[in-house]
């Protein structure tokens, strides 16, 4: 047993096996805790030298339009996160056309760069995962 796994035996080749990791933001970013939390899981996992990318489909959009004002909810505004993304490796970030379009934004309304997928589009990556988390 070792500390640093907790206690796990780990194969040598094991221990520096990389996963793709898709986290999915579907919820609008205040009202309920899943876009802070599921931020806070994005982080932790890059940290662990993982092949992470973010989709936001839905109402998870709006995490990401800029211009966001929290004081009148009091709650903090951490839209501001998704720009240090970069800093931690984490540069997949996708969004949905068809939810951008509902919604009627486009990429100029979105705090950081992302690249705009098709629903056909955005299932044919998530296929191509090992884990796809949704918050």
């Amino acid at each position: 047993m070792t500390e640093t796994t907790g206690g796990v035996e780990l194969d040598e080749e094991m221990s520096g096996v990389i996963k793709k990791f898709m986290f999915v933001n579907r919820k609008a970013p205040y009202g309920t805790i899943y876009a802070l939390e599921g931020l806070e899981v994005v982080l932790i996992s890059a940290a662990f030298d993982q092949d992470v990318s973010l989709v936001f489909l839905d109402d998870g959009i709006y995490q990401l339009v800029k211009g966001q004002h929290t004081k009148a909810i009091d709650v903090k505004n951490f839209s501001p996160t998704y720009r240090a993304l970069e800093g931690y490796d984490i540069e997949k970030l996708y969004v949905e056309k068809e939810s951008l379009e509902a919604r009627n934004l486009t990429v100029d309304n979105l705090i950081v760069p992302v690249e705009v997928l098709t629903s056909a589009e955005m299932a044919a990556l998530m296929t191509e995962q090992d884990v796809v988390i949704s918050f």
